[in-house]
């Protein structure tokens, strides 16, 4: 009888404490970020969204590593999934900024949904927008951006991930040039099992090296085009991974986004806007892990007091909120350069901001764990899959390794 008392008594304790959770809002004032009224209302209706409709969700969404496919119809209501896209298209005609804002406070509630989010809103809908002809743009955008149809984008292979210009899938065209034959895999693909409509880059000239890359549109259910079995990962779950396969894929040219052999120009200027946009997905995470500790140790008891009493508990929150707020000022501020210099940006930022911000959440999640103490390694509290999906902004959008590598180089060769 102790025994079942003593563990309803801990079952309610963490129900009542998960529930506090998105509600307990600890953050930067706007004000500090400079954030316009249009902006700060984009928040606090993304914010007010994720907590009631993601949050709640977000650790069944791990535990079934399912993503809630019902969510993309809400998030196109909502508005979020064309940010960048013009009005006319449905978008909402913003910047990277806002985009920023969006990725942050859905990250904040789930961070696999928000990597979802950052995949079908930034590396498909964002690279159609810069790079994709008329035609292109009224066939896919207004779907895409309305949460009808899924994007994705397929630049990783099993053997080209961070040296991926060395990309082994081939699209040869026919000797009339209306056609491209499509062969080889793609793997590490966000958003890939369920995706109607994905960026794929391709070798057409595999002599050219970088100058031979042609970037694709590719459509669920092109004959020749498969996905192998779903990946069951350690952190991002439900965002759901997989690879893809070509096999004789048959594609149109009319189905070339960009110019032939010109891709490597979409694939690296899409990487800047990738890192940028996902950057703000660690900020959710260390958002998250103060919503976590800090009601827990003003309620958490030992020695005869609140643990957050103790100096070395202050400490730790204090850090988690200092490098919050350093990384949120970097990465708003290389996305605000961005936007004020029509949209061109900074590649040694975009690369330092995802660097900086992806190392301090994971980071942060520890602490997150340490302050939880027992209660941080068990899996009814959130402190755990935070540390899971941290990891991850590691390894992404090129690894902490190729980010520092991009970075000195850009150093080096600048003239500045």
């Amino acid at each position: 009888m102790f025994q079942w008392n003593t563990l309803k008594l801990f079952s309610t304790r963490v129900a009542r404490f998960q529930k506090r959770l998105f509600s307990f809002a600890v953050t930067h004032c706007d004000n500090v970020l400079n954030l316009d009224a249009e902006q700060k209302a984009l928040r606090e209706s993304v914010r007010k969204f994720a907590g009631e409709v993601i949050a709640p969700i977000a650790a069944e969404v791990d535990s079934k590593n399912e993503f809630p496919n019902h969510l993309w119809k809400q998030l196109g209501s909502l508005g979020v999934l064309g940010i960048t896209a013009p009005l006319q298209y449905g978008g909402l005609g913003l910047g990277y900024t806002e985009h920023c804002i969006a990725m942050e406070e859905i990250s904040r509630a789930s961070a696999s949904i928000g990597l979802s989010y950052g995949a079908h809103s930034n590396l498909c809908v964002n690279q159609i927008v810069r790079n994709g002809n008329e035609e292109q743009k009224q066939k896919y955008l207004p779907a895409l951006i309305a949460g009808e149809k899924i994007g994705a984008l397929a630049m990783s292979e099993p053997g080209a991930g961070s040296d991926v210009v060395s990309m082994q899938c081939r699209a040869i065209p026919s000797s009339d040039q209306k056609t491209f034959t499509l062969n080889g895999n793609k793997m590490w693909i966000t958003n890939g099992p369920d995706a109607d409509v994905l960026v794929v880059y391709a070798k057409t000239d595999p002599d050219a090296g970088s100058k031979g890359i042609t970037a694709f549109l590719i459509e669920k259910g092109m004959k020749g085009f498969s996905t192998a079995q779903k990946l069951d990962k350690l952190g991002m779950r439900g965002s759901n991974t997989c690879e893809l396969v070509f096999e004789n894929c048959v594609v149109p040219a009319s189905q070339v986004l960009g110019q032939v052999n010109k891709g490597v120009y979409v694939l690296m200027s899409g990487l800047d806007s990738e890192r940028l946009v996902l950057s703000a997905g660690p900020l959710g995470i260390m958002q998250a892990c103060l919503d976590a500790v800090l009601p827990y140790v003003r309620e958490r008891k030992q020695f005869g007091k609140p643990i957050g009493e103790f100096e070395l508990i202050q400490a730790k929150v204090a850090d988690m909120y200092a490098e919050l707020g350093a990384c949120r000022a970097y990465t708003f501020s290389t996305a605000r350069a961005g936007d004020m210099n029509n949209g061109v940006l900074d590649r040694k930022d975009c690369a330092a901001v995802i660097l900086y911000a992806a190392e301090k959440a994971t980071q942060m999640a520890l602490q997150a764990i340490q302050c939880l103490g027992g209660n941080g390694y068990i899996n009814e509290y959130p402190t755990g899959r935070l540390l899971r999906d941290a990891k991850l902004y590691e390894i992404g959008a090129g690894t902490s390794e190729i980010r520092r590598i991009l970075i000195g180089r850009e150093l080096v060769r600048s003239s500045d």
